[in-house]
Formats: structure tokens, sequence, C-alpha cells
């Protein structure tokens, strides 16, 4: 699904963002940006990845923070700073405080992801876990703000953060000057807005593309509305682009600048991960491959050559395990299937037997013998096969139930 954009407004301008790139000199990484060969066939064109997976702190994050930290007045330096986050914008304001010698407290809420903590204290911020979700941390963190002076860090809402997030879209064009679609993940905005201030004003040309998650798009009805407006319950497993409303800086910027926003599901997400990870050979996060969604869901939507920011790398082990599996499932190639057998002696080895045949690879086996639903010589067993896709997985199918299995699901 798309939305067109349109509008006026404006609070941060090319020198802004030309004024953050020379500031960010020696502390941000050029990342490199790669050729997709499987992409570019899809799309029918040239297909880029610019890979902010490998930035400083695994995503673009520290851009903004360090920009809007540099220009903090010295007793407000003294003061400290606070931001909430469950992950990315947490490592990012940590590691640029740290740079800057400013003292950094980051809450993030209790059920952050253990690898995002230990990475947030490790970039030397004063860590505090508060509450279930982001909205309970942000409260937290603007209470402390309020009673000790510290300075509040916005994760996307503050010109200077757009503005350093922006310096992205000057190395795009820099590094793919023929560029004719940039194709973004989208939460609160800042990263979007950042890139289009910068490119529009050069390139007025591009297509500037944002994309959201489906269970979190707050954008497509505040463009609307014509203001910004709130998602109740936003759910994703894209933590990174889960917002629940835009920011009231980076809206202004996306009306004006952005051509459109379009929505991906999660399945999509998980198979542009599933994608990055096995063709690109590259570790990144939900929210940063919905750029790839995008293309997958719709290919030749996009004019080439086009850029897709790959916008983090910062995901949880456990988190990809799931979508993982999750993208092979809804790729034909994992199946779970529960099935009923005689309890005795070989059962099992016979029907593992049948599955060699077809060539299934067995994953894992759940046996079941005490459960009020068996019978007393019945046992239950659910498999999980790795399989080649949807055509092989008829096939296991078919033939379990030519060997006389009742298969359940």
């Amino acid at each position: 699904m798309s939305y067109s954009t349109a509008g006026p407004s404006r609070t941060v301008t090319l020198d802004d963002v030309r004024g953050a790139q020379k500031m960010l000199s020696g502390v941000a990484r050029v990342t490199a940006m790669e050729g997709s060969r499987h992409l570019s066939q899809m799309v029918g064109a040239p297909v880029h990845l610019k890979c902010e997976n490998l930035q400083r702190t695994g995503s673009f994050k520290l851009r903004g923070a360090y920009v809007r930290i540099a220009g903090l007045l010295p007793e407000e330096r003294a003061a400290g700073v606070v931001a909430a986050s469950a992950g990315n914008h947490a490592q990012g304001v940590a590691l640029a405080s740290s740079l800057l010698g400013v003292h950094a407290t980051v809450f993030m809420p209790k059920g952050a992801p253990l690898p995002k903590v230990s990475a947030t204290r490790e970039y030397g911020a004063e860590v505090r876990l508060y509450g279930q979700v982001v909205d309970e941390t942000l409260a937290a963190a603007e209470e402390y703000a309020a009673a000790t002076g510290a300075v509040f860090i916005h994760p996307f809402d503050h010109p200077d953060i757009i503005a350093g997030q922006g310096t992205v879209g000057l190395e795009i064009l820099e590094q793919c000057p023929e560029v004719r679609t940039i194709v973004v993940g989208v939460g609160g905005g800042g990263l979007v807005a950042g890139i289009a201030v910068a490119v529009k004003a050069l390139r007025p040309d591009v297509r500037i593309v944002g994309v959201q998650a489906e269970g979190s798009a707050a954008y497509p009805p505040s463009l609307a509305a014509g203001h910004p407006v709130s998602v109740p319950h936003p759910a994703t497993m894209a933590d990174g682009i889960k917002v629940g409303r835009p920011g009231d800086v980076p809206f202004g910027l996306v009306r004006d600048l952005v051509d459109e926003v379009r929505t991906v599901s999660e399945d999509q997400l998980s198979a542009a991960l599933l994608l990055c990870l096995e063709r690109a050979k590259l570790v990144v996060e939900p929210a940063g491959a919905s750029p790839v969604a995008a293309l997958l869901g719709d290919p030749h939507a996009f004019e080439g050559p086009v850029v897709a920011v790959l916008s983090g790398g910062n995901v949880d082990p456990v988190l990809l395990q799931r979508v993982l599996r999750h993208g092979m499932a809804a790729q034909g190639r994992y199946l779970a299937v529960r099935l009923r057998l005689t309890d005795r002696p070989g059962a099992l080895a016979t029907l593992l037997g049948v599955l060699s045949v077809v060539d299934a690879n067995v994953l894992d086996v759940s046996h079941v013998r005490t459960d009020p639903r068996l019978g007393l010589t019945e046992a239950e067993v659910e498999l999980h096969l790795e399989t080649k896709g949807p055509e092989h997985c008829a096939e296991v199918n078919q033939a379990l139930r030519d060997a006389g299995y009742t298969v359940m699901g």
C-alpha cells in the first residue's frame, strides 16, 4: 500500500546538513554501498544497499546524537544528557557522549534485549531500566531531565538530530550520483527527513520513498490528516521503526519533501531480513531491512538506480532466530507437521524413513506419549523440517498421507 505526500514548512537546510557532515568527520564512518545482483534482477535496474548497519554502534543513530550533543552550550554539557530508547538511539547517545566527555543517563525498558543494554553501558552511559514499554521509559527520562537539568536528547524530533541523519543523503549522492530512487525505513521520521533535505536540495529529481511496518504506520494517517496523529498500539517485530506518532519537526519535512510512504507486512520484513543475510551476507535488523521488504513487495514500482538504506544491524539473536524461521516458512523452506502414530518400537524410525525418501531435512522432533487426548497405544510427534520451497512442502505432506499418516498441522 502506498500514500502520496505534499505540503510546506522547513526547519532544516542543506547548510545544516553540510555543517553536520564536517562535524562528523572522523567520528561517523562513511559506510559502504554494496550492489545487490539479486535485487537488481528483481527490480530490473541497479539496486545498491547503503550499509548503515556497519556504522559505529550498528546504526545511523550516532550521526544525529553526536551533532545534537556537540551543539550544546558548555553549561548544558556540564549538566549531562538523558535519553530514552530500547536500543539504537541509546547506543548512539552513549558513544557520542563518551566521545564528547559528557555524562549520559539512558533509560531503557525492563524488557530491552540484554545485548543492547550491555552495549549501551560499554559505550559509557549510565543505564536505568524503567517501564515495560518505551512510552513509560520516555516519560521517566523527561521527568529525570526536569528534576536534574540534564538535556533530553530526543531520538528524532530535533533539527540537529535531523541534520546529522541527513549526512547519509550526502554520502548516497557522492557514492551513487546516478541514483533515481532512495528507499528509507521510517519510524519517527528523523532519518528520512534528513536524507530528503539533503537530496532534494541537490537533486530534486530523485524520488524519496519512506517505508513503515503495517502495524506501526503512523505516517499515512498523519499525512492524510495534515498533522501528526498517534497509532494507539503500534505492533511490529521491527522495533527500530516501532513509533506510535511522527515527530513534529520531521513530519513537516516528510510532508514537504518525501514523495511517498509505503507499508510492508511482517512476512515481507522476515523475507527481507533473510535475503540480506543469505544473498548480501549482511546482518540487518528488521527495521533496517524494511526498504528491502518494500522492494520485494512491489519490485517494479521503483525507478533505478535504487539505493535502499539498511539503517541498522542491532538485532537480538533470539529475535533473529525467530525471524529467520518465519522468513523460511513464508518461502516454503521450513515446514512444521504434527501427526499421530502407533507407539511401538521402530515407529519413529519408519516415519523418518518416509521423510528421508522425499529429501526433507529434519531439524527438530518432539515426541509426546502422555496426553489425555491420546489413546493408550498412540504417540503424537511434531516435526520441524527444512524444505526446498512450496512444491517440496506439498510433496512431503503427500508422501506422509500416502504412507498412511494423518497430518494434523
